[in-house]
């Protein structure tokens, strides 16, 4: 048995739930039995419910969470991206207005060749999400329809969101 310093690796890979109310966890376990042929792993990201599904079938999860009317997850809070070195880890936070329940869908996207679909065509507010990942991390989106940087300019080079970017030393004058 482990004491509260030190768990054992069972205990830290298994999500902590005991933050989700019933109503989170029992929206999470329906989702979860709504897109089983997807396969989602369950998660938590403190008090907000989270799948995670294979990076191939975002739209398709995506579009049937934001349609079905058990779900009507119908507002794009955020999406971003975290670098884990080897891999990129897309952050979808999805909210019901009519549920008043919010939903973490990550994917994971390979380092080598960092491509996943956009779903810009599903929520407008995607457009500027994904063109921000894409000018900061490098990570692609398929279909978007418009992938002029957002922030940075034309000619600049590399992305600065990436942990192996090199920032020069700053110099205030």
């Amino acid at each position: 048995m482990a004491d509260a310093h030190n768990p054992t690796p069972e205990e830290e890979t298994q999500p902590d739930y005991s933050y989700l109310s019933a109503e989170s966890m029992s929206f999470m376990e329906s989702a979860k039995d709504a897109l089983t042929e997807f396969d989602p792993e369950l998660g938590a990201m403190r008090d907000i419910p989270q799948l995670l599904i294979s990076s191939e079938h975002i739209v398709q999860v995506c579009t049937s969470l934001k349609k079905d009317e058990i779900f009507d997850l119908e507002l794009l809070l955020c999406l971003t991206c975290v670098d884990y070195e080897t891999y990129f880890e897309l952050v979808y936070f999805l909210q019901s207005l009519s549920k008043e329940q919010t939903l973490v869908i990550k994917c994971i996207v390979q380092y080598e060749s960092p491509v996943i679909s956009s779903v810009t065509p599903l929520w407008p507010a995607a457009d500027w999400y994904e063109r921000e990942v894409h000018d900061l991390f490098g990570v692609e989106f398929a279909g978007h329809p418009n992938m002029a940087p957002l922030l940075l300019y034309d000619e600049f080079e590399g992305y600065p969101g990436r942990k192996e970017f090199q920032f020069n030393e700053y110099q205030e004058f």
